[in-house]
């Protein structure tokens, strides 16, 4: 399954270079999973009620090409892979023109919300990787 997120470059996004500071590319990416798991209908409530939370552990982000205020910009989130207690989404952030600003790899884990430790993914998480 993949989703697609629209937003627009605010003033409050660029740094003094001038261009969308690096820290706000994490959001934006995190904003994308955010509607990956609601499309998914796998709210954070949900995942709750099947005792696992999701906890980013790694993120491998590629800056490409800036970008600027006002710019209309599209996040992109899809399945990768799939271990047993852990799963990679790739994203993508576009620009209008569809250039390509940004990728990344979110490596996260399943974790037991009791124990705080690793467990397996949930299958309704799972099954988004076939």
């Amino acid at each position: 399954m993949e989703t697609t997120l629209s937003l627009i470059v605010r003033p409050t996004e660029i740094d003094v270079n001038g261009h969308v500071n690096n820290a706000k590319y994490l959001e934006y990416l995190e904003w994308g999973r955010e509607e990956w798991y609601e499309a998914a209908n796998l709210h954070y409530d949900t995942l709750q009620r099947l005792g696992v939370q999701t906890v980013t552990v790694n993120i491998n982000i590629n800056y490409r090409k800036e970008c600027f205020q006002g710019d209309n910009l599209t996040v992109i989130t899809r399945p990768k892979s799939v271990g047993r207690t852990s799963f990679v989404l790739e994203q993508y952030i576009v620009n209008e023109a569809g250039e390509l600003c940004t990728d990344a790899l979110i490596t996260s884990v399943a974790m037991d919300i009791e124990t705080r430790k690793g467990c397996p993914v949930p299958d309704p998480l799972r099954r988004l990787f076939e």
